[in-house]
């Protein structure tokens, strides 16, 4: 079997690292969760004060780049945890408030171009599933396996706002996080620096009336046809 790059891109709330572990860990491949460098940026943004009433100070985060240092770390069930400059920041930057961080700090193309760089060499092997929002169209373009994964806001909310009250981080209301949702979608789909566009060559997966189990069937089935299982 060939070794092969797959790229998972899609909108906020689909599922996509779900998806996308369960992929690498069936094809026995290394996953990047590329959301969580973005995430981890945007949470350092935060304690630093660089996002007031909602504006984020881009000089100051652009200059702060080289003290920025992003890796992962398996823990002891063997999932990879997000490290910022030491600290293990997984918990904190699953929130909605971080989430939202990342998309303000993910507009900035020096952000951009450091972090691809990043995961561009993360994947220079090969035998990597990556997700992200960008990354069959600038991280990836050439990879084996494109997959665009999309599904309804309705659905979208109402997955984040369970996922939020089983961590105790309970929303105001799920009309405030489809609010939240749909205008990340707005920010990701209409910035400048690599916006979310759907790969010409990437396949669409609309889980929105899918089940986990129907998710990873079509998600095996694509992987063994790309690699000739």
């Amino acid at each position: 079997m060939r070794k092969i790059v797959v790229a998972v891109d899609g909108y906020s709330s689909c599922g996509k690292s779900t998806m996308a572990k369960a992929l690498a860990k069936y094809a026995g491949y290394a996953y990047i969760d590329t959301g969580a460098m973005y995430r981890a940026i945007g949470l350092y943004a935060t304690r630093k004060g660089f996002i007031k009433d909602g504006e984020l100070d881009n000089a100051a985060i652009i200059g702060a780049l080289d003290e920025i240092d992003i890796f992962f770390k398996p823990n002891a069930e063997g999932k990879n945890e997000t490290y910022l400059n030491g600290e293990n920041v997984e918990g904190e930057i699953r929130t909605l408030d971080a989430a939202i961080a990342a998309s303000k700090v993910s507009e900035i193309k020096e952000v951009r171009a450091a972090l691809v760089r990043q995961q561009q060499k993360m994947g220079e092997g090969k035998c990597v599933v990556m997700d992200g929002r960008d990354i069959g169209t600038v991280v990836f373009p050439n990879a084996e396996l494109k997959i665009f994964v999309t599904a309804s806001s309705d659905v979208r909310a109402k997955r984040r706002y369970d996922e939020l009250v089983a961590k105790g981080d309970a929303p105001e209301s799920l009309e405030k996080v489809k609010k939240d949702i749909e205008e990340r979608d707005l920010r990701d789909t209409t910035r400048k620096e690599s916006p979310l566009v759907q790969a010409a060559d990437a396949v669409v997966l609309d889980n929105s009336d899918m089940t986990l189990e129907e998710q990873f069937e079509w998600l095996k089935r694509k992987f063994d046809e790309t690699v000739g299982k």
